[in-house]
């Protein structure tokens, strides 16, 4: 019969993540209520519908852990009705474009002029008018076509873009950081276990 494998290690190293997990949320779990008063009124939605499924989700894998059958518990229920907040709270965000908002101004324009067809007058205008929208969508075109080509070519980036990749800079030193830290963290438990091992020696 075979050995059952080492998982010392991994149980080390999940250990350490909790810890890391602990004291990152410390500051925000240890005064919801306090951390949410601050936030604008879609920011703390978004706070507690986060909150709310993290903990839902723990549940639903310490069930599955268990060997219960999670889809058949209420919390599977559950977790479905959060997962529809989501969904609300990215609409309001970033409402979807309803069909018929914008004005097609040559159909338009084409409309009035079926209808104003014996004023030759009008009709001479109305016509200007649509060359001038065909003209106009044209150079609209052309337009996004040359900058499409000037990225490609290597023109110097926008301010958005530049912003973009100074967050991005910024998020990699954080994450730098914050693996020096989980190093440091991960080094006084080593030495505290060192320290325990010492005062405790093996006969």
């Amino acid at each position: 019969m075979m050995d059952p494998t080492d998982i010392s290690p991994q149980l080390e190293q999940l250990d350490d993540e909790l810890d890391n997990l602990e004291e990152a949320l410390e500051p925000l779990l240890k005064n919801i209520p306090d951390v949410a008063s601050k936030l604008p009124l879609l920011d703390k939605a978004k706070l507690y519908v986060l909150v709310t499924y993290s903990i839902e989700s723990m549940l639903f894998s310490s069930l599955r852990l268990s060997g219960v059958n999670a889809k058949e518990h209420p919390v599977f229920k559950e977790l479905a009705r959060v997962r529809q907040y989501f969904q609300k709270i990215s609409n309001i965000e970033n409402p979807p474009q309803k069909p018929g908002q914008s004005l097609n101004k040559e159909a338009a324009i084409r409309f009035i002029r079926a209808d104003l067809a014996d004023n030759k007058e009008i009709s001479a205008k109305l016509a200007s008018m649509i060359a001038k929208e065909r003209a106009k969508a044209a150079e609209n075109a052309e337009n996004a076509a040359k900058a499409g080509e000037k990225r490609k070519a290597g023109e110097p980036k926008s301010s958005d873009e530049s912003g973009s990749e100074s967050k991005d800079n910024a998020e990699a030193v954080r994450r730098k950081q914050k693996k020096i830290e989980k190093k440091d963290r991960r080094q006084r438990k080593e030495q505290r276990k060192e320290k325990k091992k010492n005062k405790n020696p093996s006969t």
